[in-house]
């Protein structure tokens, strides 16, 4: 067991498969079909994990990383902007595309997927599902643009990813600063749609 959690790609292989038994389990005993709702439920769990994975770094990184940097000692510093930062920002702008992408997959399968983007306006019947749920999406989609294309950016300069100027380097870190507060700002109304838009509104 201790080489499995030594491992981290094993640790997350070990755990892959035993969700899948435990969904498995279910499906061969007839408990749960292979419908339309189970492919939903599958496009949900999936648009969970990324969730989790997105948020739970913009939240260290405001919560946790930010905040403490000015404790670190400055020839500690470089360890955070040139091993952990980095990593950190791999998983975070990934995780905020995927959660995007399958959001919009679930409002795919769930068949509503112009209604709620257009926050029911495209709607034959409207409803406030669509305005609720919709209005969650474009802030999750605010959040996600401003990752790929403000924070990431300004990220890479800051770091000393790519070339800049040494000026330029502390303006930059203040924007992606910035915009990583803005969508921390921004994180709870958007988690209100994802969390209870199903239970509202059945």
């Amino acid at each position: 067991m201790a080489g499995i959690l030594s491992n981290l790609r094993a640790t997350v292989i070990v755990s892959l498969v035993l969700a899948a038994l435990y969904l498995g389990a279910y499906v061969l005993t007839g408990s749960i079909e292979l419908n339309s709702a189970f492919w939903q439920g599958l496009a949900r769990w999936t648009h969970v994990v990324a969730g989790i994975m997105w948020i739970g770094l913009l939240w260290y990184f405001n919560f946790v990383q930010i905040p403490n940097m000015p404790k670190i000692p400055d020839e500690q510093k470089p360890a955070i902007g040139k091993v952990i930062a980095p990593a950190a920002l791999f998983w975070f702008r990934w995780g905020a595309a995927f959660t995007v992408l399958t959001g919009l997959m679930v409002a795919g399968l769930r068949g509503y997927s112009m209604e709620v983007l257009t926050l029911g306006v495209a709607a034959e019947i409207y409803t406030p599902q669509y305005s609720f749920i919709g209005i969650g999406m474009w802030l999750a989609i605010i959040m996600a643009a401003n990752v790929w294309f403000v924070i990431w950016p300004n990220q890479k300069i800051a770091l000393g990813m790519v070339e800049a100027e040494a000026d330029a380097k502390p303006k930059a870190a203040r924007t992606a600063m910035l915009f990583s507060r803005t969508n921390t700002l921004l994180s709870f109304p958007m988690l209100i749609a994802m969390a209870m838009a199903q239970t509202v509104f059945g």
